[in-house]
């Protein structure tokens, strides 16, 4: 049977959500390292760190309010729950071959 060429509405929401939260940590990475980028390089190597200290904070309240908005809709009614046995594998009620 071959597979459908378009996914549902729900089914892709679902995979844009998980690759926008796995993209949340590599934009907050270059969030974090981005006021060393914008260090001017002829200057004489002094800055004001008490704004890079601001940009830090700031970042990371963003990075926490967004990784929020987002883990609603990563936790799908549908998905098996962590402790439900997979298939395959025993759970010490049935016996070996």
């Amino acid at each position: 049977m071959r597979r459908p060429l378009f996914l549902g509405r729900i089914p892709y929401r679902r995979r844009r959500l998980r690759d926008a939260a796995r993209l949340l940590p590599v934009a907050g990475v270059f969030l974090m390292i981005l006021p060393i980028l914008w260090t001017p390089a002829g200057g004489d190597g002094n800055r004001l760190l008490s704004s890079d200290v601001i940009w830090f904070f700031v970042t990371w309240a963003l990075l926490i309010l967004a990784a929020a908005q987002l883990a609603p809709g990563l936790a799908s009614p549908d998905a098996p729950r962590p402790d439900a046995a997979r298939p395959g594998m025993l759970t010490g009620d049935e016996e070996e071959g």
